[in-house]
């Protein structure tokens, strides 16, 4: 036998299968994607789509599976372009003997796979589905099918589904969903044998009962499908740890179904309780040490349509039980659990909850508490009472709970309490009945919020039914102290209903620093200098503070005896007639402050009363930017400012965005311009002014700002018999544009000018006055200042000589200054014209004509502008 030639033709015919293999699957591609496509066409109402068909013998050998990559579905009106589904990867296995089935013929499916999928399903306001999507059959009795489902196992992975229920503001998420089986869907009676893990949660007239809560459901069913019956055999399951049984069956029908199931605890163990609790804490359970009992059990049995829920009883319980961690100090003892969840009617309204006993002790401190909530999904009516004493400091020794900062303090309460939510939502305080009182002490919280720990001495509220008193509120952080009493309304709002809480305080503080409520967000190592973020006004309050502190620090100012009313609402404070001694005067304040949008806002006007010019200018930067010249003068001011704008960081005026106005009444005579560079260069180009000795004395300047520009309206000001004009602008750079003129006597211009002064008469030398002009640009360090202060002096001297010549040289020169007409009707208009003078008296006439000219060229109207250096 040659046994080389029948290997050789073994080796052949295997390459050949192996071949055939490989390439089978892309002679059935067309096919299979022609088949899929006419049986997706053939029942639903939707556009189906998929990017391509794999197919392969190798995954699911002997069977050929198929591959349908991004498959979706996307449905038509009314929810028209939503996505119904979308499956990355859907893979449906067959027989290989399907593929060689003649045209016509059904090929069947005996296995499904689906992985990375989403099913979003949702119920609009009028009760239409998005997932009713599959086409009425013409003919009922038609057998002609693109496909058969003869199922024997099926697997989803890594999956998504969402319910939204419009009419009953219901969400079901369910996440993270992995669920397979096996069973035969082809017999009339079989066991499906499932294995089911999945993340739910649950939400329901906007409540949040379940968020990510862990499932895992391992069930065995017996399946009747002639009756559509499904009966739990063996079944465990397992809520977020906690263990459960269960039993019962579910029959399906067309409109609705019936079902009957019982579950309880597998064991009595108090660990049961633990397991509940999030995973992180509940990791090492066989580590602590429990006594007593915790049990769970129940029933769901009834009918479930769209009108009405199967009846269920939820039984929670559990007797003098006690825990301990193995690595904390301390244990909980004396548990007691006595909680009823229950509906006897199968109306979703009638759903009522309660909780006889909810009680337990740390060392010698006892908690109780009780309560009950009936009309949940209507009108939730709470009655509930709370007593005892809690050391807020055992909550940590006690439990493994992660706390972002340590707490401390003992809360005492014995606190009754009925209302229903219809009530809370509408203030209607006659259905809101609170009674009792509350009291913390030695509480410290210590977080990023403040840079110092929040110490509370003592706080003690009393409940009425009208109202909330606070009756003393006594903390400390940093150099702050705080003492305040007050009203409370909408507390139970504030904390069940998301309403503001609403109050009114009186304040006091000896010390008050706003410094202290900046939050330390990072430190600088390297200077060792705290970054601050700004304050951020809590949206949810709603209170007007009567203030009165005989110290408040803000930045580097210090405030003395301030006192005034604050009314927060809408994350704006606005301040009302608060006044406080301040840079030796007082200071009233009326604005706002809005920390609403990202930036912080503040509109504020202020009145400054006797304020010490030269200790304000330095220690406001504001002042500083209005007036940088100011911190030379000596004295009082009186000032009212409008401004508004925009806050820093450091919660304090972005100059940048500062825009308003002011009006300053100085009340001082003083200067000191030694420090003044601009004042020093003025000076050394006009000798006839002494800076030293300006009269200040009642200035008002008007000054207006915004984009960073100072704006100020021409104000005069006195120097002997000098009268000085000031207008112009600068910037917050320091930058500067002024103009400034002096109206000068000719006795202040020089030598020259006075010995001609000297031939007039006291009258005409008394109205001799010339405007200098400086114009001063650059910037107030390094002030650029330019006059015409020269050629001026040269303009009046020519005149004075021309005026003594003209008295010494009487009519002979009338007629080279004036013609005088030879004819009536031209004299008449020549005088409407010119000074009028008398041609009989030439002496009287050339003095009346200087005169004139004199001064309209030299009483105190501007000339045109030179500049010289």
């Amino acid at each position: 036998m040659n046994y080389k030639k029948i290997a050789k033709i073994s080796i052949i015919i295997l390459l050949f299968f192996i071949s055939l293999l490989i390439a089978t699957p892309y002679l059935f591609k067309g096919k299979i994607k022609e088949l899929v496509l006419k049986s997706v066409n053939e029942n639903v109402n939707a556009k189906v789509a998929f990017n391509d068909v794999n197919l392969s013998f190798f995954s699911s050998f002997p069977q050929v599976s198929f591959e349908l990559e991004d498959f979706s579905v996307i449905n038509i009106a009314p929810f028209e372009n939503d996505t119904l589904t979308f499956v990355k990867v859907l893979a449906l296995d067959m027989p290989i003997k399907e593929l060689f089935k003649s045209n016509g013929e059904a090929i069947s499916i005996t296995g499904i796979s689906i992985d990375e999928a989403y099913l979003s399903l949702k119920s609009n306001k009028d009760g239409i589905v998005n997932y009713d999507i599959m086409k009425a059959s013409e003919n009922e009795d038609s057998t002609e099918k693109a496909m058969v489902f003869d199922i024997k196992n099926y697997e989803i992975k890594n999956s998504t589904i969402k319910y939204v229920d419009d009419v009953t503001n219901m969400i079901i998420e369910i996440k993270d969903f992995n669920h397979s089986g096996s069973g035969d869907f082809s017999a009339e009676q079989s066991k499906l044998d499932t294995k089911s893990s999945a993340n739910l949660s649950f939400k329901y007239d906007g409540v949040t009962y379940f968020e990510n809560s862990e499932l895992v459901l391992d069930a065995l069913i017996a399946m009747d499908l002639k009756t559509n019956t499904y009966s739990f055999l063996e079944n465990e399951a397992t809520i977020n740890g906690l263990p459960l049984t269960f039993d019962g069956k579910i029959i399906l029908y067309d409109t609705e179904q019936q079902i009957d199931i019982n579950f309880k605890t597998p064991t009595s163990s108090f660990k049961n309780f633990l397991a509940v609790m999030p995973k992180e804490y509940s990791s090492k359970l066989d580590e602590v040490k429990t006594e007593g009992d915790f049990t769970v059990n129940g029933y769901f049995k009834g009918t479930n349509n769209d009108l009405r829920i199967p009846g269920f009883e939820i039984n929670i319980a559990s007797n003098n039980a006690s825990f301990k961690y193995p690595d904390l100090p301390k244990g909980v003892n004396d548990i007691t659990i006595k909680t009823l969840i229950k509906n006897e009617t199968g109306l979703i309204k009638d759903t009522y909850v309660n909780i006889d006993a909810l009680n337990f002790r740390i060392d010698q401190d006892v908690f109780k508490s009780s309560a009950n909530i009936v009309n949940l999904t209507t009108n939730p009516v709470v009655n509930a009472v709370l007593k005892g004493t809690i050391n807020l400091a055992n909550i940590s020794k006690t439990y493994p709970i992660k706390m972002e900062q340590q707490l401390s303090g003992i809360l005492k309460m014995d606190v009754t309490t009925s209302f229903d939510m219809e009530a809370v939502e509408k203030s209607n305080y006659a259905r809101i009945k609170n009674n009792g009182n509350v009291t913390l002490t030695d509480f410290i919280y210590n977080s990023s919020d403040f840079i110092n720990p929040f110490n509370i001495a003592k706080a003690s509220v009393n409940f009425t039914p009208q109202q909330i008193m606070l009756n003393q509120f006594n903390a400390t952080t940093g150099k702050t102290d705080i003492s305040a009493t007050g009203t409370l309304q909408d507390v139970i709002g504030f904390v069940v209903s998301k309403k503001d809480l609403k109050g009114n305080f009186a304040l006091t503080s000896n010390v008050f620093s706003v410094n202290d409520f900046m939050s330390d967000d990072k430190i600088s190592v390297e200077n060792s200098t705290k970054s601050k973020s700004p304050i951020k006004v809590p949206s949810f309050l709603d209170c007007t503070i009567t203030a009165d502190a005989k110290t408040v620090i803000y930045d580097n100012l210090q405030l003395k005896n301030m006192k005034g009313k604050m009314i927060i609402k809408d994350e704006k404070v606005t301040l009302e007639d608060v006044n406080s001694s301040l840079f030796g005067g007082i200071i009233t304040v009326n604005g706002n402050v809005s920390t609403k949008e990202a930036t912080p806002t503040f509109s504020m006007d202020l009145g400054m009363n006797t304020f010490d010019i030269l200790e304000s200018f330095n220690g406001m930067d504001l002042l500083k930017s209005l007036a940088p010249i100011a911190n030379i003068i000596q004295g009082k001011m009186n000032s009212t400012i409008k401004l508004s704008g925009n806050l820093s960081e450091e919660f304090t005026p972005d100059l940048k965005s500062v825009s308003g106005n002011v009006v300053a009444q100085l009340l001082s005579q003083n200067i000191d311009p030694k420090n003044s560079p601009l004042l020093n260069t003025l000076a050394s180009q006009l000798n006839f002014i002494d800076i030293n000795k300006l009269n200040l004395q009642d200035i008002k300047t008007h000054l207006s700002f915004e984009n960073g520009k100072v704006n100020v309206k021409p104000f005069t000001l006195k120097y002997n018999d000098i009268d000085i004009t000031i207008g112009g602008s600068h910037g917050f750079d320091k930058s500067m544009d002024y103009e400034v003129t002096f109206n000068v006597p000719g006795k202040y211009l020089g030598n020259e000018v006075t010995s001609l002064l000297t031939k007039m008469s006291k009258e005409d030398i008394s109205k001799v006055k010339v405007p200098v002009t400086a114009n001063i640009t650059g910037n107030f360090a390094k002030p650029i200042v330019k006059t015409d202060y020269k050629k001026t002096v040269t303009n009046l001297t020519s005149q004075l000589i021309d005026y003594n010549k003209l008295k010494d040289k009487g009519s002979s020169i009338l007629n080279n200054l004036i013609k005088v007409p030879t004819q009536q009707k031209d004299t008449t208009a020549a005088i409407t014209t010119s000074p009028k003078v008398d041609v009989t008296k030439p002496k009287e006439a050339v003095d009346n004509l200087v005169k004139n000219k004199l001064n309209s060229l030299l009483s105190g109207k501007k000339k045109q502008k030179d500049t010289l250096n």
